[in-house]
This record gives C-alpha cells, sequence and structure tokens, in this order.
C-alpha cells in the first residue's frame, strides 16, 4: 500500500496522536503532504510529536467532551481549513471478567472507545457532504470482529464503533465520502505493554510468557506494528480506495477476516 499524490494538501484529524498508532498515522499522513491535526489529553505528548513533522499540529481535547470536539473542529479548521480525512484512533482498554467489571468501568471503556469515535466523527459530516469528498477511519480492533474473555467493555465497544462505521457508510455512500474501519490485533504500543503488565500482575507469569501469549493469537506469532496500520490508513485515503466503504480490514496475520 502507497500514498498517492491524492492525499496532499488536505487537512486530517487524527485522535489519540500523541503515541501508539495514532503517532504512526499522523507522522505517515504529514510524510505524504497532509497537514494533520492530532488530539489527545497529554499536551507533552501532543508536541513530542508535532516537533518531528512541521505539518502536524497538536490540540489538547477529550473525544468524550461534546464541546471540546466542536471547539477543536472551529481552531484546527479556522488555522488550515477544512478537514478532509478524520481518523478516529483514540481508545482505551482495561481487563477484569464480566462479573467482576464495575459500571464505572463498563461506562468509561465505551464512552471512550465509541462515544468518543462519533463524537469525533459527527462535526465532519455535513462538511464532507457539501464538499462531497472525504474519508472517515475508525481504528477498531480484531475485538470489534470477534469475542475476547476479560474484555466484555472492550469487546462490546469496538463491535459498536464497526457497527457506527457500517450505519455511515451506508448514510454516505453516494456524498463521495468513504468510511472504513481497520482492525489490528495486538499492536506493540504502549497500550499493548500496559496489557502485558496486567497479565503479569494477575497471574504470576513473566513478561516473556505474557508477550508470547498474545502474540501467539496471531497466526503469524508477532505483534502488529504501528506503521502497517498506518499504512492501511494511508491507503484508504487515495484515490485508489475510492470505491472502498463500509469496510473492516483485518490487520492480524490471519487471526480474523
Amino acid at each position: 500500500m502507497s500514498a498517492t499524490p491524492a492525499v496532499m494538501g488536505r487537512h486530517a484529524l487524527v485522535t489519540g496522536g500523541g503515541s501508539g498508532v495514532g503517532r504512526a498515522v499522523a507522522l505517515a499522513l504529514a510524510g505524504a503532504g497532509v497537514d494533520v491535526t492530532i488530539c489527545g489529553r497529554r499536551e507533552a505528548e501532543l508536541a513530542k510529536v508535532a516537533d518531528e513533522n512541521g505539518r502536524i499540529f497538536g490540540i489538547a481535547a477529550d473525544v468524550t467532551d461534546e464541546t471540546a470536539m466542536t471547539t477543536l473542529y472551529q481552531t484546527a479548521e479556522a488555522a488550515r481549513g477544512p478537514i478532509d480525512i478524520v481518523v478516529a484512533n483514540a481508545g482505551m482498554s482495561g481487563s477484569a471478567p464480566a462479573h467482576k467489571t464495575t459500571l464505572s468501568d463498563w461506562q468509561r471503556t465505551l464512552d471512550v472507545n465509541l462515544t468518543g469515535s462519533f463524537l469525533t466523527v459527527k462535526p465532519a459530516l455535513a462538511g464532507m457532504a457539501a464538499r462531497k469528498t472525504g474519508r472517515i477511519i475508525f481504528i477498531a480492533s480484531t475485538a470489534g470482529l470477534k469475542g475476547y474473555a476479560y474484555v466484555a467493555p472492550y469487546v462490546a465497544a469496538k463491535h459498536g464503533v464497526v457497527g457506527l462505521m457500517r450505519a455511515l457508510a451506508a448514510e454516505t455512500a453516494k456524498s463521495g465520502v468513504t468510511v472504513n474501519a481497520v482492525c489490528p490485533g495486538f499492536v506493540e504500543t504502549e497500550m499493548l505493554e500496559d496489557s502485558i503488565q496486567r497479565i503479569i500482575e494477575k497471574t504470576g507469569r513473566s513478561a516473556e510468557q505474557a508477550r508470547s501469549s498474545l502474540a501467539s493469537t496471531n497466526p503469524q506469532g508477532r505483534f502488529i506494528q504501528p506503521e502497517e496500520v498506518a499504512a492501511a490508513v494511508l491507503w484508504l485515503c487515495g484515490n485508489a480506495a475510492q470505491s472502498i466503504t463500509g469496510q473492516t480490514i483485518s490487520i492480524s496475520g490471519g487471526e480474523t477476516w
């Protein structure tokens, strides 16, 4: 999957852009000539990513706050023009048996992963439809395509993201806007390290055993790299993918399809 000149000069929003997959996506888009607004809650992390490429600009915002996301769009578009590409990447996860999951943990997981995804893309929809062009890409997960034990809220939220994507794709199909979801397996990011630490604490396994256990879910026996996810996003933004909408793209070494 390679970049196409068609993405040059566009303006993208990437949530959760201060680390992991969001950082990789922002750098890939910026490297292809896209102006990229990244958002997250940690200004210092956003600033570090912005320092890596002059086309990247950071704005602190909470994706679960509708007012904050509306303000983010107003600020970003006033500075760099309409947002043509939205990558809803911000997410979080926890781990507990379903019967031990508190309502607050359940709600927080859905707020960030599902409601946050909706609030991320909602302000872009009318403008994209009016301009008859746009790319909306949700970073979901293989957890949006299958079930995993001990992460019921996360699985429910990511299934919801896939459903949201399909609904929006149906709504926008005649408008020139495409809506898709990229669904990675375990990606080698800070979130993965948090999962490994939880396994160590709860099971007494070594770090190597915990990593091996998670990597084994991928038939290739490896973790996905953030740059692999970014490459898929970049391809979906180009003209070669203008007929691709309503799709889940599994990046999982064959774990799901």
